[in-house]
């Protein structure tokens, strides 16, 4: 009985050997008889039990490197501290198993090394301003090298530039100056752009001033020239009037000479009448002599005793 249970122990476990379930994301690399067999790519497999063997379990996602600081000489002599992130993927799980003992530690001294070299040409100044140019230049010196382990190298990434102490402090001094210059110049365009707006402004006033100026002299102007044809209008409908007056005067005193002959004392009183006439009307302006006035009492009592 006890060697049954055995046996069936021994079933169990050789079945279960010789089932293999790979998750997705994940290879599997196969050996057999100590040789490279194959790859299990995600799925279920049945193998050989204590024929073939895991040689390795690799994941086929994007995986990350984070590097630890290093220390870096630059051209000018200056030492820094740079650390670095790399982004790869395992392309083929043969050569990564086979072609390198580690292929992690071979991608990490990979970028220290040429990290060294790129910089090592390279100012303070390059170097700080030139990441993006850092990056492109391990990207492609270190995928070339990899490449031969069956990994792509996604991306390389600065993290961090540190300069020694002394250095960031000048920096920060220079930083510092550079924003006060950039303010004193930012006031002063900003007073030249007020001083501008202000000179605008007067301009502005003056030709608006000129302009209502003139428009004022043009409405006096137009208002004088209204007054005087008004003016001379009215002179001209007085003279009209006076002239008609006298006209109605000459054919009062003409009828009457017609109707009473050549009488003296008739014609005179026909003259006071007109004059009357005349008067009446307060456009009328009579300019009579003095011999007119000094017989105006006169011809106005023959007037008086030919009405009786």
């Amino acid at each position: 009985m006890m060697v049954l249970i055995v046996l069936l122990i021994l079933v169990l476990i050789t079945i279960l050997t010789t089932i293999k379930i790979v998750n997705t994301g994940k290879v599997y690399v196969i050996e057999r008889f100590g040789q490279f067999y194959k790859v299990l790519t995600p799925g279920w497999h049945v193998i050989i039990p204590f024929v073939d063997f895991v040689r390795a379990k690799l994941s086929t996602k994007q995986q990350i490197l984070d590097i630890e600081p290093q220390s870096v000489i630059t051209k000018d002599n200056v030492r820094i501290s740079i650390d670095n992130v790399i982004f790869y993927k395992i392309m083929n799980a043969k050569d990564a198993v086979y072609n390198i003992e580690n292929y992690l530690s071979g991608i990490m001294y990979s970028t220290i090394t040429n990290m060294r070299n790129i910089v090592g040409n390279m100012t303070l100044d390059e170097v700080l301003s030139g990441r993006d140019k850092i990056n492109m230049e391990l990207l492609k010196v270190i995928d070339e090298i990899t490449d031969a382990y069956g990994i792509k190298i996604l991306s390389v990434e600065i993290k961090n530039i540190i300069p020694p102490e002394e250095i960031q402090q000048a920096m920060e001094k220079q930083m510092k100056a550079e924003r006060d210059k950039r303010a004193t110049i930012l006031i002063a365009e900003g007073e030249k752009q007020s001083a501008i707006a202000k000179a605008e402004g007067l301009k502005q006033a003056k030709i608006l001033e000129a302009e209502a100026e003139k428009e004022a002299n043009i409405r006096r102007a137009e208002g004088l020239k209204e007054s005087q044809l008004l003016e001379a209008e009215g002179k001209a409908k007085a003279i009209e009037a006076v002239a008609e007056a006298q006209a109605q005067a000459i054919n009062m005193v003409n009828k009457a000479i017609i109707e009473s002959g050549t009488n003296e004392t008739v014609i005179a009183v026909k003259q006071v009448e007109a004059l009357q006439e005349m008067a009446k009307n307060p456009a009328n302006k009579l300019i009579l002599p003095n011999e007119i006035i000094s017989t105006m009492g006169s011809i106005a009592a023959a007037a008086e005793m030919l009405k009786k």
